[in-house]
């Protein structure tokens, strides 16, 4: 199961994104409460089906720090949607510098792209115009909520009431 379940603190504000495993045991435990279930999806034992939970509050409020949104390979490539933010392939991705750390620059968001093998190397040790590549879009340092609309797009609709994405009724 690869679903994912969004995880509401007591105010309805969003918090967390969780399997469906764990979800499942907060309901069951009495820890959460389950607010939006997947339609025609169940977990079943020998004689029981109970539904997969698509969206669940916690029965108490809890403080999260939020330090924001760890710079990571694996989060760079998330918020550039895994493809080369120079030519656009899915394939062989790396990360690329805009400035080079070779020329003083640094390991930080606003600095990081995802970038395919070949770009990369193409690129080499200058700046994207001086290259003559062109970036399809400027990188921004990404908040929780912006991974959270990305799952929304891929995942589940129920969430978009919850994240304040208007749900169009058709």
């Amino acid at each position: 199961m690869k679903d994912k379940v969004l995880i509401l603190n007591q105010d309805f504000s969003a918090i967390a994104v969780c399997s469906v495993h764990k979800a499942f045991l907060l309901v069951y435990l009495d820890k959460a409460e389950m607010v939006s279930k997947s339609e025609d999806a169940f977990l079943r034992t020998i004689n029981k089906a109970y539904p997969i939970p698509s969206v669940i509050r916690l029965q108490r409020y809890v403080r999260v720090p939020y330090y924001g949104i760890a710079l990571s390979r694996h989060n760079v490539m998330r918020r550039d949607n895994y493809s080369c933010q120079y030519c656009g392939s899915p394939k062989n991705l790396t990360l690329d510098h805009l400035l080079p750390r070779s020329r003083g620059g640094e390991t930080n968001w606003l600095n990081l792209v995802t970038a395919c093998m070949r770009c990369n190397t193409r690129k080499g040790d200058r700046t994207p115009e001086e290259a003559g590549l062109k970036l399809s879009r400027k990188p921004i340092k990404p908040s929780l909520h912006y991974f959270l609309q990305m799952h929304l797009n891929t995942h589940n609709q129920d969430w978009g009431v919850y994240l304040g994405k208007a749900k169009e009724l058709n």
